[in-house]
């Protein structure tokens, strides 16, 4: 099951409530909160892709400058592409993006002996 889905280059999660019933989720990698909900797969991309356009409009309506999610640039550059995967990766299994660079990094040197 993939926990994430992507819209015009953001990237959101995907959430069950047992108890309501609902799917739910919040843009990734910005920090503006954009949430969006659904009784099913359908509306929730419906209603994560509505989320997304109205930040983007309401941006445009103020003349502010939309974030962009993964960016590429940590305290090391990785490209946003890398990024972008790594982050998915590490969000759709339960991980924040620093743990996921660390264990790699960690995993690396270990394989290398160093």
């Amino acid at each position: 099951m993939n926990n994430t889905m992507e819209y015009k280059g953001y990237v959101g999660s995907v959430e069950f409530s047992e108890e309501d019933g609902l799917f739910y989720g919040k843009v990734q990698g910005i920090r503006s909160l954009l949430s969006y909900e659904g009784t099913n797969a359908s509306e929730l991309v419906e209603d994560f892709h509505g989320a997304v356009d109205d930040y983007l409009t309401a941006c445009e309506e103020e003349g502010t400058k939309p974030e962009i999610a993964y960016k590429g640039s940590l305290n090391v550059r990785l490209g946003s592409d890398l990024h972008r995967r790594a982050a998915i990766y590490a969000l759709s299994h339960g991980q924040s993006l620093n743990s996921f660079i660390e264990a790699a990094v960690r995993d690396e040197l270990a394989a290398a002996g160093a």
